[in-house]
C-alpha cells in the first residue's frame, strides 16, 4: 500500500489542518509505508515540502511525485514541453530534499502529447542526469496508458476499483509484457466504497465530488454498493476494506495508493485490510463480475 496525498494537501476534500498533515504522514511511516505519493500541484508545492522534511533520514522511503501542471496561472494549465519539466523537476527535488527523485509522472498528459515525443525525451534526458530514476506517466483513461507503455513508461497510475476497473483490464497484457509498475489511485471511488455514505450526501465548497456527481448518479451509485455488500464477511470487516482488498488482490498492481486525510482514517484502512494473500477468497472474485454486470457497471 502507499499514502497517497491528493486529499492530504486539502486541495481535494476542503482543507486539512497542517499538523494533521504531518501526523498522518509519520504515522504512515511508523506503520511500515514505504512509498508516498504526491504531485507538485499538490498544495502549489507545500506537500512536498512537507514530506521532504518528513522522510529526512528514511533511505527506504520511496517518493513518487508528478509534474506538468502549471499552477501560476488562473487557471491552471497543462505544461510539458522540454524546459518547463527540467525546471519542475528541479523545483521538486528541492522541496523533496532528494537530488534524485525516485519516480516522475507526467500529470495527465494527453495522448498527443506522448506522441509528440518531446516530454519523454525531457524525462529519459533527466533520467541520464541522474534527476529522476525511473519515470512513468499518470493518466485518466487507458488510451492515454497504452501510449505511455509504448513510449517505455516505467510506472502507470491510473483509477482502479471496483466500480472503474475496465481502464486497467484493458491494458494488462500490455502491461504484462512492458513489466511497467502500476500505482492503483482512487482505490474507494473517492469515498463512495466506505458504503457510509446516504443518498441525501451534501458535499462542501472546495470538495471536487460537488461537481462529479449530480444528485441522480450519487443516487445510482450508492444502490449499487449493495451488490457489493456480499464481500463484507468472515475477516472483511467492512465495505473499504473489501474496496482496497480488490485492489491488492489484483497481481498486476504494484501498489494501492491510499488517500487518508486523518491519522484516524489511515488506521481505520489499514486495520482491516488483512495481511494478504489471499486478500479476497477467489470464489468472491468469480461471482464478483456477475454482481458488476447486474448493477450495470462495465468491467
Amino acid at each position: 500500500m502507499a499514502l497517497g496525498t491528493w486529499g492530504l494537501s486539502g486541495d481535494a476534500y476542503g482543507p486539512v489542518e497542517p499538523h494533521e498533515q504531518e501526523r498522518v504522514l509519520r504515522r504512515a511511516l511508523e506503520m511500515g509505508f514505504k512509498l508516498i505519493d504526491t504531485a507538485d500541484a499538490y498544495g502549489a508545492g507545500r506537500m512536498e515540502r512537507l514530506i521532504g522534511q518528513v522522510i529526512a533520514g528514511y533511505d527506504d522511503v520511496v517518493v513518487v511525485t508528478k509534474g506538468g501542471t502549471d499552477r501560476a496561472t488562473t487557471p491552471a494549465r497543462k505544461h510539458f514541453d522540454r524546459e518547463y519539466l527540467r525546471g519542475a523537476v528541479d523545483r521538486s527535488r528541492l522541496r523533496l530534499q532528494k537530488d534524485r527523485i525516485d519516480v516522475y509522472l507526467l500529470h495527465n498528459p494527453t495522448e498527443n502529447v506522448l506522441l509528440g515525443g518531446a516530454a519523454t525525451d525531457a524525462l529519459l534526458e533527466l533520467k541520464q542526469e541522474g534527476k529522476i530514476a525511473h519515470w512513468g506517466v499518470s493518466v485518466g483513461y487507458g488510451g492515454v496508458g497504452r501510449a505511455a507503455l509504448q513510449a517505455g513508461a516505467e510506472v502507470v497510475e491510473l483509477a482502479y476499483n471496483i466500480f472503474h476497473s475496465a481502464q486497467l483490464h484493458r491494458l494488462a497484457g500490455e502491461v504484462i509484457v512492458s513489466g511497467a509498475g502500476v500505482l492503483a489511485r482512487s482505490t474507494l471511488a473517492h469515498g463512495l466504497l466506505t458504503g457510509t455514505w446516504t443518498k441525501e450526501r451534501v458535499f462542501s465548497s472546495g470538495d471536487h465530488r460537488a461537481a462529479r456527481w449530480t444528485q441522480s448518479e450519487l443516487e445510482r451509485r450508492i444502490d449499487q454498493l449493495l451488490y457489493f455488500r456480499f464481500l463484507v464477511k468472515n475477516d472483511v470487516k467492512t465495505l473499504s476494506a473489501a474496496g482496497v482488498r480488490f485492489v491488492l488482490a489484483n497481481s498486476i498492481v504494484s501498489s494501492a495508493v491510499l488517500g487518508p486525510r486523518s491519522v484516524a482514517q489511515l488506521e481505520d484502512t489499514v486495520r482491516h485490510v488483512g495481511m494478504g494473500p489471499v486478500y479476497l477468497r477467489e470464489a468472491d472474485l468469480q461471482v464478483l463480475p456477475r454482481m458488476l454486470d447486474m448493477a450495470g457497471i462495465a468491467t
